[in-house]
């Protein structure tokens, strides 16, 4: 595949996002698929309830759907595989300045018939940094279609404020419908055929509706930084640390920009390494959401 990356580099400072079809195909592709069409089965037979990795809903016919997979980098080779993706990261690189270090994973669902929906939100508010050369990659396992609740995005929102995602002074990880006003009619949805993948700027508002079609929607989640941006907040191993670097060398000079930041405290207690915990649970607590 040519790849123009002054272009991508062009269209992703002007509008925050990106989309490129059939980035992962062949056996890569058929790998991801059927690695994932399996752990949903294993969900649905109660094999993956007692792991806290897997966030899986017992609904009250009996019916078990697994609705996300935390660190899925550990869960399986071929989301490994996909993260350390050449052509993905240098993709990545190239966005972020020249350096890439992967930060964290996440395999979220979305199977038919409803639900799945997430509120308005931008990652900036979960995992601020001490600059925001920061961005997440989307890899559509299967088709993403307007039906079955692709991501949406307000482009050009990176470059604007960062909202404030607590309700009473708690951190529920949303922004209410109303607070966004006209916003709302501006966005577009992210759809591609299976092996495409989209990528968005850390601060971009985005958000997905319900999975109104027949098929799931996986959408495995990659988030990447540049080197020189460091966590706040958030504390990690430092040996651990640098072995995510993919792109680019160790560094203890952190790059800090003048960024609007809010820590996202109070929140809920947690057992991953994450104190805000699943998104999903996070936004139930909100009021006044409604995603359009």
């Amino acid at each position: 595949m040519n790849i123009d990356f002054e272009d991508l580099s062009a269209r992703y400072r002007q509008d925050g996002y990106l989309v490129l079809p059939r980035l992962v195909t062949g056996d890569l592709l058929r790998e991801l698929q059927e690695t994932t069409r399996q752990l949903v089965k294993r969900a649905a037979a109660g094999e993956l309830g007692h792991d806290p990795a897997f966030d899986v809903i017992e609904h009250a016919d009996g019916k078990r759907t697994l609705r996300r997979v935390t660190d899925p980098e550990r869960a399986a080779p071929a989301y490994d595989r996909i993260m350390r993706f050449d052509p993905l990261v240098d993709i990545v690189a190239h966005l972020l300045g020249g350096s890439a270090r992967f930060d964290h994973g996440k395999l979220n669902f979305k199977p038919p018939g409803g639900g799945g929906a997430l509120e308005w939100h931008q990652d900036w508010a979960f995992y601020p940094q001490t600059n925001d050369d920061m961005l997440a990659v989307g890899v559509m396992i299967e088709d993403c279609s307007l039906d079955n609740g692709p991501l949406m995005v307000i482009p050009g929102s990176h470059r604007g404020p960062v909202f404030d995602h607590h309700q009473e002074g708690s951190f529920v990880g949303g922004i209410s419908a109303r607070r966004l006003g006209a916003e709302i009619q501006k966005a577009v949805p992210l759809t591609g055929p299976a092996g495409s993948i989209s990528i968005h700027h850390v601060r971009l508002l985005h958000g997905s509706t319900e999975n109104r079609g027949s098929s799931d929607r996986p959408l495995l989640l990659c988030n990447y930084v540049a080197v020189d941006a460091f966590p706040i907040f958030h504390a990690y191993d430092w040996q651990e640390f640098n072995a995510r670097i993919l792109r680019g060398t160790k560094t203890n000079v952190p790059r800090v920009e003048a960024l609007p930041i809010r820590v996202p405290l109070p929140a809920p207690k947690t057992d991953d390494r994450y104190s805000t915990g699943s998104i999903f649970a996070l936004q139930e607590r909100m009021e006044g959401g409604a995603i359009l």
